[in-house]
């Protein structure tokens, strides 16, 4: 199908999923003209019957059209470079609808959705957090439903740290949302950003990479005062400063708070570089008293962002006494992101490939000494499939960390460092989660390395996002990036890459034509898209298998002599 018509079909999914009940095509022709497309009733329900004989929806009686689980489910992949779009557009949406008046502690507001089952256990964690104000509010709707098997579970609506960009734009303050990532905090003080996610070129909501028990430690920081916590940043125009601290001041009159820090202008704030004439924001993540409930063990299934509710029909769980401390004025060290970092190492490629010498960018991941045999027997499989992995060398180091051996693996960023210093100026773009279908592969995930401090491999990794001991038998989830080259290189590409492939085994998965969308990812004009496997794919099937594995990607340069060729 065309493009615009797969886009027009996503939008109906969309509207289908936001309404949650069964919509006529009179309702959803209404709703594409406020998205911009102009559908009558007619071509609205001829997009329908494609959408029911794919089983995205269900026709229910007279009444219209519902979203089936199948629907969602594609709803969730979709057209992935319209979804690297849609989560800032999701949430510019969000901040329009935020309504809250502080002054009358009436009116709309965002927030973060959460389901689980054991009540006690986890309202328990969260009154915890919140008592100690390292939260956006305290202010909670529980609601009780029972699922398919008629057994209890809770839905928590919690307020989400959106609604603050919404009740700035209220009184008519310019807010910008940049970053979600996580803070380091000591003796209950906030020290500085440790890892940022652009809210732009991201196909998840960016503090949604940070939900993992693994990454943050909320529970420390209210009990110890020391941790990391999720934090998101925004930007203001300078003039705008004393209005938005008069604004947070009634905020937090009527219990929506979470501000950590307020810079001046052109002033750093938690060390992320704030260009003059403009103020940073730093504010506590909505989602704190959540991934304190996952830290503590307990399953609890994470939406962001995903609704606004009228404020009044929320409870204050508990009083909070806020522990957090006044962030300290002065020099802090920036968050370095990860592309900077990643032109450095593929400057320093060296790898020739006819001579099989020379230096390769590695990652370097960790596993207890005691769990490496059965790691191998795992990473072994995997290697046996050599399309999904960059290169068929790998090293073991057995004393690079206390109690571990490291497994070392060549990047894709490698590739990279091979073209540019044959002359071709090959740009990593993204990092992506592929699904590996028998007759159509497509990227259900995508973040964009230039807005990232973290790898992306390392965050699907971490988060369970694949399955590639499933791709290797049949279908499954992989680990892949996407380059950029000029399409008039493209030639001169092909050549190396099949060079690099014959003579020295690496791995590349498909290059575009000039401007082709390759695997469901857009390319930009004039440009060809190549996509390689990525080099944890190994590593994350050592994950799969139960085995605690430490990940680490572009962690190193390797001369490949010292590498072992599977």
């Amino acid at each position: 199908m065309p493009d615009e018509t797969d886009r027009k079909m996503m939008e109906i999914l969309r509207i289908l999923a936001d309404k949650e009940d069964v919509l006529g095509a009179k309702t959803i022709a209404l709703g594409l003209k406020k998205k911009g497309y102009d559908l009558g009733e007619r071509a609205v329900r001829y997009h329908m019957r494609i959408l029911d004989e794919k089983g995205f929806t269900e026709r229910k009686g007279y009444a219209g059209r519902k979203i089936t689980p199948k629907g969602l489910k594609e709803l969730e992949k979709g057209l992935i470079y319209d979804q690297v779009d849609f989560i800032f557009s999701k949430f510019e949406n969000m901040i329009y609808n935020t309504t809250l008046d502080p002054n009358q502690a009436w009116g709309n507001v965002v927030v973060n959705t959460s389901i689980f089952r054991d009540r006690k256990g986890v309202m328990d964690i969260l009154k915890e957090v919140f008592a100690k104000g390292i939260a956006v509010s305290p202010y909670v709707r529980l609601i009780s439903e029972k699922d398919e098997n008629d057994e209890e579970y809770f839905k928590l609506d919690t307020i989400c740290g959106t609604t603050i960009d919404g009740m700035l734009r209220k009184v008519g303050i310019p807010v910008i949302p940049q970053y979600g990532g996580l803070v380091k905090v000591d003796d209950y003080t906030p020290v500085r950003f440790t890892e940022l996610i652009a809210y732009k070129k991201t196909s998840m909501t960016p503090l949604e990479a940070f939900t993992d028990r693994e990454m943050t430690s909320v529970l420390e920081v209210v009990r110890e005062g020391t941790g990391y916590i999720p934090a998101n940043f925004r930007l203001i125009p300078e003039s705008a400063r004393e209005k938005a601290v008069e604004t947070f001041q009634k905020m937090k009159g009527i219990g929506v708070s979470g501000v950590m820090e307020i810079g001046e202008s052109g002033e750093s704030v938690l060390g992320i570089p704030v260009v003059d004439e403009m103020v940073g924001i730093a504010v506590v993540g909505g989602i704190n008293p959540l991934c304190a409930a996952k830290e503590a063990g307990y399953d609890v299934n994470i939406r962001l962002a995903e609704q606004t509710v009228e404020f009044s029909t929320m409870e204050k769980l508990t009083e909070p006494e806020p522990v957090l401390k006044t962030a300290k004025q002065g020099t802090r060290e920036e968050v370095r992101f990860l592309l900077s970092k990643a032109w450095n190492l593929i400057n320093m490629v060296s790898f020739d490939p006819q001579t099989h010498t020379g230096q390769v960018i590695a990652n370097i991941s960790h596993v207890n000494k005691e769990d490496l045999e059965d790691a191998l027997d795992v990473f072994t499989e995997v290697m046996s499939k050599p399309e999904y992995c960059v290169s068929k060398y790998f090293k073991i180091i057995p004393d690079l960390k206390e109690g571990k051996s490291s497994i070392a693996t060549v990047c894709s960023l490698t590739i990279d460092g091979i073209l540019n210093k044959r002359g071709i100026p090959s740009a990593p773009q993204y990092g992506g989660v592929l699904e590996t279908q028998t007759k159509n592969p497509r990227f259900i995930e995508l973040t964009a390395y230039s807005g990232s401090s973290l790898d992306p491999h390392e965050i699907y990794l971490t988060k369970g996002m694949t399955s590639v001991l499933e791709a290797v038998n049949s279908s499954g989830r992989i680990l892949a990036s996407l380059k950029e080259i000029p399409y008039i290189a493209r030639p001169e590409t092909m050549s190396i890459l099949d060079e690099i492939k014959k003579t020295a085994g690496f791995s590349i998965l498909k290059v575009g034509k000039p401007s082709e969308l390759i695997y469901n990812a857009k390319v930009e004009r004039y440009h060809a898209g190549i996509v390689t496997p990525g080099g944890l794919n190994p590593i994350a099937a050592i994950r799969e298998a139960g085995i605690h594995v430490e990940p680490k990607a572009v962690e190193a340069m390797l001369d490949i002599s010292e590498m072992e060729e599977f």
